[in-house]
């Protein structure tokens, strides 16, 4: 803990969207410093669906930042909480996983963790050790502890009641259980996304009728996808996984917007403030914004891969574009496909309008004029992947957007 109370302050602070509330921050800062007592940061994560995304890595990376400072990080991996669901945002009931579920989802998590957080420095607990032996009794004493009209201020219950949307009573317990993990951790701070608000300041509130002080809720930002307008999704088909291939990585960050590269290097990478704020005003001055991507695209690779990945994705990359194999203006071509799916070649040909026909396009493939990516392809079936480049004949083109 060796940065000085102004140093930690500004890391902490950066990219935050709300700090609640920001004075208890300072207070608790202040004396772990002067103690020399690392703060306990709290993040739950319920093992719903086990690929990760930049968008999920958000708050890994300020996670990262606290444990770099020297602060306790404790991931808490809900597989008590995850048999009900995370309500928020949901407009119906979610379907409860089963055990083996939730134990494969939360192992897969760990995997791709760690690919951020460093596993020696990272407290992994699980809330069934504590909840799964709950009395019934103590179920009434916890929910004694809020009210309905409380609960109901949530906006995503608040909207399915008003439009008779069945609500389970299973539900109304989510917040409640997540507010005594902090209770049972003794949380210094939590951190969420903006949508998860009511869910910290309740344990922040649980906290407070335990006798306990209130946990500091800090919320980052939903980072946007590829397309710079919905929050990433994978369903959406806007979205970097931590485990694409790197080649798959360079090509999505280099597909993003010029006015999202800084949101990306503050949201989704570990360059400091200082580094960004050069970057920015070196394009504001008018340079290229591709440099940027190209350094953004070799962050992130060497985040997660490591920077021999991020040399050869570029090298592929030039290889496929710079050197004029795909053309820069390629248009984008949406697909109502899967990602990931197998399809017929002269269907998908016919589809994206690039032949006329499913004969013509059988045709065309057989006689090797259709390339993938700046490849030749000798299969007819294909794995569909957004942001995919397809080429039929000489000058036809044509990116895939799911």
């Amino acid at each position: 803990m060796g940065k000085s109370f102004e140093e930690q302050l500004e890391i902490i602070k950066r990219g935050t969207v709300e700090i609640v509330p920001m004075d208890d921050l300072e207070k608790k800062l202040a004396r772990s410093i002067k103690e020399q007592k690392p703060l306990k940061i709290k993040l739950g994560l319920d093992p719903s669906a086990p690929d990760i995304h930049l968008g999920h890595t958000v708050v890994l990376q300020k996670l990262k930042q606290f444990q770099d400072l020297g602060h306790e990080v404790i991931l808490l991996i809900g597989d008590f909480t995850g048999r009900i669901g995370d309500p928020t945002g949901k407009s119906a009931t979610r379907k409860q996983l089963t055990e083996e579920e939730i134990n494969n989802n939360g192992e897969t998590y760990k995997k791709q963790i760690f690919k951020i957080l460093d596993p020696l420095k990272t407290r992994i607990v699980y809330n069934s050790h504590w909840l799964a032996s709950f009395s019934f009794e103590d179920v009434i004493r916890l929910a004694a502890k809020t009210t309905v009209a409380r609960i109901l201020e949530r906006d995503d219950f608040k909207k399915r009641y008003e439009s008779n949307q069945p609500i389970g009573i299973h539900e109304f317990f989510y917040p409640l259980m997540q507010g005594f993990d902090s209770v049972e951790l003794k949380a210094d701070i939590e951190l969420g996304g903006t949508d998860q608000k009511f869910n910290l300041l309740m344990g922040r509130n649980l906290q407070k009728e335990y006798g306990q002080e209130g946990q500091v809720a800090l919320m980052m930002p939903i980072l946007e996808g590829l397309d710079g307008v919905q929050k990433m999704s994978k369903s959406l088909g806007n979205y970097i996984g931590v485990e694409d291939v790197p080649k798959e990585m360079f090509g999505k960050v280099m597909s993003i917007s010029d006015d999202m590269i800084i949101r990306y290097f503050t949201l989704a990478t570990d360059v400091s403030g200082e580094e960004i704020g050069r970057i920015k005003k070196e394009m504001e001055e008018g340079k290229n914004p591709r440099d940027y991507k190209v350094l953004l695209a070799k962050k992130i690779i060497s985040q997660y891969y490591d920077a021999k990945a991020a040399d050869e994705a570029e090298k592929e990359f030039i290889d496929l574009f710079a050197n004029k194999l795909i053309p820069d203006d390629v248009p984008d071509i949406i697909v109502d496909i899967e990602e990931d799916s197998t399809v017929w070649l002269p269907k998908l040909l016919s589809i994206m309008k690039l032949v006329g026909s499913t004969s013509d396009g059988k045709r065309l493939v057989e006689q090797g004029g259709v390339k993938i990516n700046g490849e030749k392809v000798l299969e007819d079936q294909v794995s569909v992947k957004n942001g995919m480049v397809i080429q039929a004949g000489k000058r036809k083109f044509g990116r895939i957007k799911i």
